[in-house]
């Protein structure tokens, strides 16, 4: 094997060192650098991915505190008009039972009066019934001839004093 014989030992450590000096050139100038950019560039990248992120995470908590806000006012701004809806249906509804009650008073009193009336009325009835019947009873039992008009005044204070 030529490797192995010494001989051959100076050009092969020529071309070793030649080989090794020109990789580690071309290395050191062309190879390393464009890696260097790329993982400067990534994590560049990432640091302004992080920085974004952060931002947004503080701009949505923001929004989120403004949104938490608006719809505690609107829950608030919603119970006080409820509040005053509520407010506004009791007093109508006060009303409406003050009229209906004044509507049922003035109705109740407006029948006691009819009431009253018909009974003045049918008890000034029942007064000439009962005379006329009062002479009937008197004509048949006794066979007197009378007229109702003769007994309405027994028959009147009979009536004043049970009462009727």
């Amino acid at each position: 094997m030529p490797q192995f014989d010494p001989t051959s030992f100076p050009s092969q450590l020529f071309w070793l060192a030649v080989s090794f000096i020109t990789l580690y050139v071309l290395m050191s100038k062309v190879a390393l650098p464009r890696i260097g950019d790329i993982l400067e560039e990534r994590q560049k990248r990432i640091s302004d991915d992080l920085d974004m992120a952060e931002r947004l995470k503080t701009e949505t908590e923001a929004a989120i505190a403004t949104y938490e806000k608006a719809l505690a006012e609107a829950r608030s701004a919603a119970q006080a008009e409820i509040a005053q809806v509520l407010e506004a249906n009791a007093a109508d509804a006060a009303e409406r039972h003050r009229l209906l009650e004044e509507t049922l008073a003035a109705k109740i009193a407006e029948s006691e009066e009819r009431i009253h009336a018909a009974r003045r009325e049918a008890m000034a009835q029942v007064s000439g019934i009962a005379a006329e019947v009062a002479a009937a009873i008197v004509e048949r039992i006794a066979d007197v001839k009378t007229d109702a008009d003769s007994l309405a005044p027994v028959v009147d204070a009979i009536a004043k004093e049970r009462g009727l």
